[in-house]
């Protein structure tokens, strides 16, 4: 895939709107970014646009690589849509259990079904509780036209409000 500005600028304000909120409630987490994730024994793998570990940073912590074999898959991971690869079975079949997609124009929230290991749109994510797809869609469209300093300043002046939720 040919990385663009149309790609990455909306990650990296999702990527900042996570670790805003993120550091507002005090959570701990590693951002394992575009790092390779791959599992030999089901013959798939993905190289996410970001991700997170939230749930399992204490196993995941000073490790170097990544094995899905012992290793548990990031808790949330970042897709900036490419609708030339459809990624969500690969998310399923290592068991990512959240994903935020962004299509080019909104956000939505996609919770891993285990009984069906199909992924679910959810209102509100499980990764930052409270936290809702029209809420992630509305501050990174704003990320994408104000000035940078002016939208983390708006950013970090709202989260403790939702850092209450």
């Amino acid at each position: 895939m040919i990385v663009s500005l149309k790609h990455e600028t909306p990650n990296d304000i999702v990527i900042d709107l996570f670790t805003i909120i993120a550091d507002a409630r005090e959570m701990d987490y590693i951002k394992a970014g575009s790092t390779n994730f791959k599992r030999q024994d089901l013959a798939s793998g993905f190289d996410p646009d970001s991700c997170f570990y939230i749930e399992h940073t204490e196993r995941m912590r000073g490790k170097d690589a990544v094995d899905l074999t012992i290793d548990p898959p990031p808790d949330l991971v970042i897709d900036i849509a490419n609708v030339s690869l459809p990624r969500f079975p690969v998310f399923a079949a290592v068991g990512v259990p959240e994903v935020w997609r962004h299509d080019g124009s909104k956000i939505s929230i996609h919770r891993l079904d285990k009984n069906t290991g199909e992924y679910q749109e959810i209102a509100r994510s499980a990764a930052l509780p409270g936290v809702t797809g029209e809420v992630l869609t509305r501050f990174t469209q704003a990320g994408l036209t104000e000035k940078r300093q002016a939208w983390l300043k708006r950013m970090r002046k709202w989260t403790p409000e939702l850092a209450r939720d």
